[in-house]
């Protein structure tokens, strides 16, 4: 959320060719409590000063010699194309206010200067540009977390389902969203859980509990090459695998209780050798399944 902090610390750049204007509308913002003011007469460095500090406002006269307002405006243009003109134009003309907006101003001051609407306008401006920055921040993080989600998705999904869904990004115009691509009659699915595992870990050390971790899944994947279970990762104690669906339901369903088998027996072999008597917890169940091109569902 924006406070009038983040407010006061906005980057103000005051452009002017009288410098009487500028001290003016510095003591007013000043005053006002605002902290990062800088100033100009030379509207030609305008662009090349904003590309350097990034300003949230810039308070600009229009009626200047060698280049006018409007010619800064169209220059600030080419180098925040696409994003928001934190432009303020400060006019004595009311009959260029219109221009003004028209060529990219988001608001404007008369001029002689009501310190009142000036510091409205000024907080105004900057609350939006703000604003507007912490949208686009949140919207990168969002698309940053989404290309994440899908790498990770497409990681932990079976083969087949996977291979669909890398035949249709997102945004494609024969990709409607939600529309199912393939469908499967049965998914079986194999649960394990370590039975306590949570007090075994707070009884060990981070090198047992690593290595036990580490010992049980290297015994269960050693049996896993021969049946065509495809492992997708380990994360803490569970461990997530899959046969192609491409496979007919009953041998799915065997398959998946022989790997429930070797699961078992990893856990017995690893309490022969230890102290820590583990036990594990195993559950199947087949439901259908469906692949989308921008969704994939399961309904266990």
């Amino acid at each position: 959320m924006i406070n009038t902090a983040d407010i006061l610390k906005g980057k103000i750049l005051i452009v002017d060719d009288l410098a009487p204007n500028i001290t003016l509308l510095e003591q007013m913002l000043r005053r006002a409590g605002y902290l990062n003011i800088t100033s100009t007469t030379e509207p030609s460095a305008v662009c090349e000063l904003h590309l350097v500090n990034h300003y949230d406002l810039i308070l600009l006269d229009l009626l200047m010699p060698g280049m006018d307002g409007f010619q800064v405006m169209e220059n600030l243009k080419e180098i925040e194309t696409g994003s928001y003109l934190p432009v303020l134009v400060v006019t004595a003309q009311p009959d260029q206010k219109l221009r003004a907006l028209k060529a990219g101003a988001k608001d404007f001051v008369s001029k002689p200067f009501d310190l009142a609407e000036v510091l409205i306008r000024v907080h105004n401006m900057l609350e939006v540009r703000l604003l507007h920055q912490e949208t686009k921040l949140l919207y990168e993080r969002v698309l940053a977390e989404q290309k994440v989600s899908k790498r990770l998705l497409l990681e932990v999904l079976p083969q087949a389902m996977a291979d669909i869904m890398r035949q249709y990004p997102e945004g494609t115009a024969d990709a409607p969203p939600g529309l199912v691509a393939e469908g499967y009659a049965e998914v079986t699915v194999l649960f394990a859980d370590i039975v306590a595992f949570t007090k075994f870990a707070e009884g060990a050390s981070a090198q047992v509990l690593a290595g036990a971790l580490n010992d049980i899944s290297a015994r269960f994947d050693s049996r896993s090459e021969d049946s065509g279970l495809d492992r997708k990762g380990t994360t803490g104690e569970a461990y997530l695998a899959s046969v192609d669906l491409s496979d007919a339901v009953a041998d799915r369903s065997i398959r998946a209780v022989h790997k429930a088998l070797d699961l078992i027996e990893a856990v017995d072999r690893f309490n022969e050798r230890s102290r820590y008597k583990l036990k594990v917890r195993i559950g199947l169940d087949s439901s259908k399944a469906k692949a989308g091109k921008q969704q994939t569902q399961h309904d266990l």
